[in-house]
């Protein structure tokens, strides 16, 4: 039904950052980037061939990342396909077929995500929602390593939603996601597409460094 991109730690392939799911320009600097935390990793990626903007020069960092452009980027982080056609309105209720991230609702049905039937595409995602999802999609195709964590004690902890504990510890035990100056991590706060851009290179960038075993060498 699906299948996992084999080229998965080549740069080009691991990542299309075209968040809205449309066909963005790639030429240029973003002029609007400049102030953003995370100027350095989109203009890497950018230079690679990897990120997208909304135009030749506009990337719109500080507009909130929804549902729908998280899990399209998720799945295109991985390099994950389908096999063959699947309507997503069997799993999703509010996934119309004809919506351009509709494929990528369905790879997320069997990859490993958390996505709940009445899941809405335009919602808003949070800064743990989208760390969960990323590491669970991860940990499934990436094959990241079990490990026994000591949890990270940061001043917002409290603040996490209880399902979302595990992966977000992981996530800040491999270094993919990180806590701010005052050790925070924000969990309720809406994420923007600067910030899931550079949590996103955060994961490129341990892929690459921890690559899985070839299917030849299982």
């Amino acid at each position: 039904m699906f299948k996992r991109n084999v080229a998965l730690l080549s740069a080009a392939a691991i990542l299309s950052l075209s968040l809205a799911g449309e066909s963005f320009a790639a030429a240029g600097s973003f002029k609007d980037v400049s102030q953003s935390v995370a100027k350095d990793s989109i203009s890497v990626l950018q230079a690679k061939g990897i990120v997208r903007g909304v135009s030749a020069d506009s990337f719109l960092p500080d507009d909130q990342l929804t549902t729908s452009q998280g899990v399209q980027l998720i799945v295109n982080l991985l390099g994950l396909k389908l096999d063959t056609p699947e309507n997503a309105g069997d799993y999703f209720v509010n996934v119309k077929q004809d919506a351009w991230y509709a494929p990528a609702f369905s790879i997320a049905q069997t990859n490993g995500f958390d996505l709940d039937v009445n899941v809405n595409p335009d919602k808003p995602m949070t800064r743990e929602e989208f760390t969960h999802q990323l590491i669970l999609a991860m940990e499934k195709h990436g094959d990241l390593p079990m490990i026994n964590i000591k949890p990270i004690e940061f001043a917002d902890e409290d603040q996490l939603t209880v399902s979302y504990q595990g992966t977000v510890q992981r996530a800040l035990v491999l270094g993919i996601a990180q806590l701010d100056e005052n050790n925070q991590f924000h969990p309720g706060d809406l994420i923007t597409r600067a910030e899931a851009a550079l949590l996103t290179y955060h994961a490129v960038e341990y892929l690459a460094a921890h690559p899985a075993p070839s299917p030849d060498s299982k």
